[in-house]
């Protein structure tokens, strides 16, 4: 064999345990990114409940949120509406706008869901 041949392969072996190591460390980081995102997987498999109808009965069971709940059973649709949503608000100001803002307070049926709502 010539001395070219010879660099030649040295070379090629040197690149193939170049790139062994390289996936070998990508492998590691990949396996480590595993364990480490398992690890810090959370849920609750079990939530208390799926919605919270607020009241104002001190009676009620279960207080979540600052707020009383009603019965499950006892929630109906108008739990989760407002009729005042649809309605414009007065534009004749400043800023030409009107916000109509919706809480807890005035769609009881918002409680635990983590969200408000505001007609702009």
């Amino acid at each position: 064999m010539d001395e070219e041949a010879v660099k030649f392969q040295i070379n090629c072996l040197n690149n193939r345990s170049y790139i062994k190591k390289t996936v070998a460390k990508i492998l590691a980081y990949v396996a480590l990114w595993d364990v480490v995102s398992s690890l810090a997987y959370a849920s609750d498999p079990n939530p208390l409940q799926d919605f919270c109808v607020a009241v104002n009965d001190s009676k009620a069971a279960v207080f979540v949120n600052g707020n009383f709940c009603q019965d499950p059973k006892m929630a109906t649709a108008n739990d989760f509406f407002f009729p005042r949503l649809n309605i414009p608000g007065n534009t004749s100001n400043k800023l030409v706008f009107m916000v109509t803002p919706v809480t807890v307070v005035q769609i009881g049926g918002l409680n635990t869901l983590g969200i408000s709502m505001a007609r702009l």
